[in-house]
């Protein structure tokens, strides 16, 4: 797996307004917003939530249980990329679901200590 040191900003210009940084925290398993890109806050999701964990967020669909936590778990627990179609559960009612792709990193090359994903925000037809 890459580390965070891998990737260069410079190289993902075209793309980085919908990124998404993820910290993997352990006892319990979470995952804390480090970084979400300005389409994703701005035009998507209309809030800031930088800082903030997944449990955190559990009353606006982002906890246990939800899609979006299970697809980063399988992330961690297989150490491989996960894509998926997640239910959109923001505030703008243009929009359905989101195509994730959710890519582990690893600091050590063992453990996954970070998520860093991609997200395409997918409209009613």
């Amino acid at each position: 797996m890459p580390a965070r040191s891998d990737l260069s900003p410079a190289d993902m210009i075209s793309f980085l307004p919908n990124i998404i940084l993820l910290d993997v925290l352990r006892d319990p398993l979470d995952f804390r917003y480090r970084l979400i890109g300005t389409k994703v806050t701005l035009q998507m999701l209309h809030t800031d939530n930088t800082g903030l964990t997944m449990r955190e967020l559990e009353s606006k669909g982002q906890g246990p249980g939800s899609k979006i936590f299970g697809n980063c778990l399988r992330a961690v627990e297989t150490c491989g990329p996960v894509a998926a179609q997640t239910p959109y559960v923001g505030k703008n009612s243009d929009f359905k679901a989101t195509e994730d792709v959710i890519l582990p990193l690893s600091a050590d090359g063992k453990t996954v200590n970070m998520l860093f994903v991609t997200a395409e925000f997918l409209e009613h037809s």
